[in-house]
């Protein structure tokens, strides 16, 4: 990134916005500090070549190099397995099984200190389908947090927060991811069409991702996946409150685009209550999503890849957040995911156990039925553990 002044003001400004807690120690205060030195040094570098306006590109090529250092430091987890960074209260569980449908189509990603933001985390998992759907999840895995990260800090340089207006700081600091997300989404999805090494004329992604902030979440979601939280209740039971919309195409307003557009909605008559997205006058491709990346055969006929975007406030009542693929949710309740998760004992293994519970869940509620791909992330907002931890296991 060097080469370029443009990368320069996206590296300033990151550094005047990058604090580092005092409870940082071992690894993960070495790795946080390693950002933080690498910062100062671009900062000195570029000090006396300031001025000129950032570039998209120059910005997206150092997030990308912010990347490939956190992952050089263990601050990134892209397999099954758990991340705890010693002093942050975040620990996330992840876990992907295989269907019986051929290759594993899902995919996850957990950043912690995400853009060298030491209150800051990315994760999100990605459900591919078709053909070419596993590579495509993948290229959506890989393009989105780099560009994410771009464009939020790109946002933010031109936005202004006014520090004696809290609450009207807290509504901009929304506004700004959630810009930042429509134009990382639709950025994401032209890159990928005009990427010539996948074809994803006929094939896709869905794409569920959570950045927290401090003590705010916020939620972006392409397709049909779900994020669950489990909060306690005034009478202090474990209760799930499901964070996004299952993207499905007979939604109201998701069919009703989709028609206006002349695209098709209806189920096959060997699969009663499935409803599914068509050509106007072919029986293809029959996406049982609203709502994804890539599918540019059906583009222009209703099927969007642009986000819900929320944002919530995390309390001492909240306890963790469940993103799953729909491979979860065909056979698990929200109920049911929240107390598979807090019931157990190791917060590191809670994914697994999830995944294990919808895998056993498909044999009796499907049976007769190819199970699905099936992943989750556990993500725990109140981590008990003191040590630095990324741990990979193969599914």
């Amino acid at each position: 990134p060097a080469k370029s002044k443009n990368v320069e003001s996206f590296f300033i400004h990151l550094l005047a916005s990058t604090c580092l807690p005092p409870s940082l120690d071992g690894e993960a205060n070495e790795a946080m500090r390693h950002f933080s030195s690498m910062f100062n040094g671009l900062a000195r570098s570029f000090s006396m070549r300031r001025g000129k306006n950032s570039s998209n590109d120059d910005g997206r090529e150092a997030a990308e190099t912010m990347a490939k250092d956190a992952k050089k430091h263990d601050m990134i987890l892209r397999s099954s397995g758990f991340v705890n960074v010693d002093g942050s209260n975040n620990l996330a569980s992840v876990c992907s099984k295989r269907g019986r449908k051929g290759v594993n189509q899902d995919c996850a990603i957990v950043w912690e200190g995400f853009g060298s933001q030491a209150d800051m985390l990315f994760c999100g998992i990605f459900d591919g389908h078709g053909s070419w759907g596993h590579f495509v999840a993948k290229k959506v895995r890989e393009s989105m947090p780099s560009s994410l990260l771009c464009n939020w800090q790109e946002t933010l340089a031109q936005t202004s927060l006014d520090p004696d207006l809290e609450s009207d700081k807290k509504h901009q600091r929304f506004h700004i991811w959630k810009h930042s997300y429509l134009k990382t989404c639709a950025a994401v999805d032209h890159e990928l069409e005009q990427y010539r090494k996948i074809d994803s004329f006929y094939s896709g992604t869905t794409a569920l991702t959570i950045v927290r902030q401090g003590d705010i979440i916020y939620v972006a979601n392409v397709g049909d996946s779900r994020a669950v939280l489990a909060t306690n209740s005034d009478d202090g039971n474990l209760v799930p409150v499901q964070l996004t919309v299952d993207f499905k195409p007979n939604l109201p307003q998701e069919s009703e685009r989709i028609i206006q557009c002349k695209g098709r909605v209806f189920c096959m008559h060997d699969e009663p209550g499935v409803h599914r997205v068509w050509l106007p006058n072919e029986e293809s491709p029959g996406l049982a999503m609203s709502r994804a990346f890539g599918d540019y055969c059906i583009k222009g006929y209703g099927l969007i890849s642009v986000p819900e975007v929320t944002h919530r406030h995390i309390t001492n009542k909240d306890q963790f957040v469940v993103l799953a693929t729909d491979g979860v949710w065909d056979v698990v309740s929200n109920q049911e995911a929240i107390q598979i998760v807090s019931s157990t004992p190791d917060k590191a293994k809670a994914a697994k156990r999830l995944v294990e519970f919808a895998a056993c869940a498909w044999k009796t509620k499907r049976k007769g039925i190819a199970m699905d791909d099936i992943s989750a992330i556990c993500l725990f907002f109140h981590s008990s553990h003191h040590e630095v931890n990324l741990v990979t296991t193969s599914k």
